[in-house]
């Protein structure tokens, strides 16, 4: 059954130019598809059009009545001193109006006690026990812990909420409301590493229709199961993850140049055929100016292929400055908090020069306070830290600032990076600054478009400590791969905070994951740190099972029989087995650290073992009691 059917979408605004141009395509019920296309496609268009937000110029768009349709980027209004809580709680609002009339019912029903109020009051518990009513609350709450909103949040005025953790809210109202067609546009941007894994998982399980409009790849990897893109205004259909649309696009690339070159190798050759025809005309051969003329038709429908254009790629390499020393950072005893609350106490690091260090861990854990402590914006409240003394920092924030908001990026170039006019403009083009727009006051810029300016007048000096916080976080999936070539050549001390995990797992070399006040400390790649963690899981929840039976009394064992014990031998032999194997894909993920796509491959089967693993575990404590 087809759900969503869009036909020859036209759309402008005042400029007159049509940013959808006869888009066309169809979604079925229960697809998850991804919405790609650069900033400014039309993306977002799109989805406002879905929702009726914004009216369509041509075109016809079909979605079948009974469908219920949420749209993530919209942030409804609601009354004046709603608590979150409350916000939440309209999700179900229909189940409250059911449950205040069986109340009235059963009022009625001590003084009136009548077949007809019976039946009513019958029907509607039926009503609010189908529609999950005496399930609302554990949903409430399932949904609330998943998306990271604290009871002291459910407390708060909605209105009071950051635009982030307003986003969250209304993604979980959208959830609890049990839409039949969800419209996500960049439902990752403000979710942190678990929720957006729990996300994921809400989506893989979810039985209507998704569309998601996101720059996260390995969000889109995971969860989509084919692409939309959309360019110059009509769509490209991808069946396929992200990393098929990748390979996928670029054969499609080299097939079209491929066919322009042929087409053009076959202009050349009917010009001179048809040159050489008109000659022999005029010499008295009349019947041949047919033919030439038949072969300039041919020549002109030829012409009309227009030569197929790539992305530019990142042609810019950072200035590095050599390191001299052992450690680039050492941090002892280092604590701090703000008011009552401590974020982090009794930290004891050191970095190496050369080394690449992602760090991680939910909102609000203090990612970005360790960052101004290493930068030197902030003080410790105890211990002390340092760095080596041929170190040389350089610093791109999560929020970028500029000295002088009004300067335009080429005028901010010259007067902040003392670099020549036209040295300025090749670094701005190399960044995507071209033309006109390179006179663009900086406070006008985007959040991508600041981060992208600031990191280009971060590569004009030499360093070989680079610190990154959040560097993808508002920048489309081009912008993040212009940063990920610039930093792929990049070879001194790289510390990061990000909640990217394409560009984590493509770049961290060892991960700092701050939880509890405390860093856990991992060397290895992100895939590496994960499996690690669900190793560690398993064997938490193993020994927090030996110790509950362990309090409880039991009577003396005898001795075991000798069949068990060969038993357990064995299943010790089987599990040695087991986790060389887990070994053996960790160093084989290792080796294929910048191939996506067979990571994939070695965490699934990695994923395959660990349950073996798992099982073989439980066998074994059974057979140990």
């Amino acid at each position: 059954m087809t759900d969503i059917s869009v036909n020859s979408l036209v759309k402008s605004f005042e400029h007159g130019n049509n940013i959808l141009d006869g888009l066309s395509f169809t979604i079925n019920s229960g697809e998850r598809v991804g919405i790609l296309g650069h900033n400014g496609s039309g993306k977002t268009t799109l989805f406002r059009i879905l929702v009726g937000e914004i009216r369509y110029d041509e075109g016809e768009i079909a979605i079948p009545a009974s469908k219920r349709m949420g749209l993530i980027s919209q942030i409804p209004v609601y009354p004046e001193g709603w608590t979150t809580e409350q916000v939440l709680k309209d999700a179900h609002r229909h189940l409250y109006k059911i449950s205040d009339r069986m109340d009235k019912l059963a009022a009625q029903m001590e003084h009136d006690a009548s077949p007809e109020l019976l039946a009513e009051y019958d029907k509607l518990q039926e009503d609010f026990r189908r529609l999950g009513g005496y399930e609302m609350d554990v949903d409430r709450n399932r949904v609330a812990n998943g998306l990271d909103i604290p009871p002291a949040m459910l407390a708060q005025s909605f209105e009071s909420l950051s635009g982030g953790e307003k986003t969250r809210v209304n993604l979980a109202r959208l959830i609890l409301e049990d839409t039949d067609i969800l419209l996500l546009d960049e439902p990752t941007n403000h979710l942190d590493l678990h929720a957006t894994e729990w996300l994921e998982d809400y989506l893989l399980h979810f039985k209507g229709t998704v569309l998601t409009i996101s720059h996260d790849r390995y969000f889109l990897d995971k969860v989509v199961q084919r692409c939309i893109e959309i360019n110059e205004g009509k769509a490209e259909l991808y069946s396929g993850n992200y990393s098929f649309y990748v390979e996928e696009r670029q054969r499609r690339f080299e097939e079209k140049l491929k066919k322009y070159e042929k087409d053009q190798a076959k202009i050349e050759q009917l010009t001179r055929a048809a040159e050489q025809m008109h000659l022999w005309a005029f010499m008295g051969m009349d019947k041949l100016h047919k033919r030439a003329f038949s072969m300039e038709k041919r020549i002109e429908k030829l012409s009309h292929s227009e030569k197929p254009t790539e992305q530019k790629k990142l042609k810019v390499k950072f200035k590095q400055r050599e390191f001299f020393g052992d450690e680039a950072l050492v941090m002892e005893d280092i604590s701090k908090g703000f008011g009552d609350r401590t974020l982090f106490s009794g930290l004891d690091m050191e970095v190496s020069g050369g080394e690449r260090i992602a760090l991680i861990g939910d909102n609000g854990t203090g990612k970005s306070t360790l960052v101004k402590l290493i930068m030197g914006d902030e003080i410790p409240d105890t211990g002390f830290l340092y760095t080596g003394p041929t170190i040389r920092k350089a610093y791109l924030p999560q929020i970028v600032r500029f000295t002088n908001e009004e300067r335009s990026a080429l005028d901010t170039m010259l007067y902040d990076c003392k670099c020549e006019p036209q040295q300025a403009r090749d670094r701005l083009a190399a960044f995507g600054f071209r033309g006109e727009s390179v006179l663009t006051p900086v406070g006008a810029l985007s959040g991508g478009e600041k981060s992208r300016l600031r990191l280009c007048m971060l590569m004009g000096g030499e360093i070989n400590f680079l610190i990154l916080d959040e560097p993808t976080n508002h920048l489309d999936i081009a912008s993040r791969e212009w940063i990920e070539d610039a930093l792929s050549d990049y070879e001194q001390t790289l510390l990061f905070v990000s909640h990217d995990r394409y560009f984590i797992e493509k770049f961290a070399t060892r991960i700092w994951e701050l939880r509890d006040g405390q860093i856990i400390d991992f060397r290895g790649s992100y895939s590496e740190f994960c499996s690690w963690r669900e190793r560690q899981s398993v064997f938490e929840q193993a020994s927090k099972q030996r110790e509950k039976e362990k309090e409880k009394e039991k009577p003396q064992k005898a001795p075991k029989p000798k069949n068990t014990s060969k038993a357990m031998a064995k299943l010790e032999k089987d599990i040695a087995k087991l986790e060389a194997q887990i070994a053996e894909l960790d160093a084989l993920a290792e080796e294929h650290a910048t191939d996506y796509q067979k990571l994939m491959e070695i965490s699934e089967e990695k994923e395959n073992l660990e349950m073996e693993l798992l099982e073989l575990y439980e066998r074994w404590e059974a057979l140990d009691q």
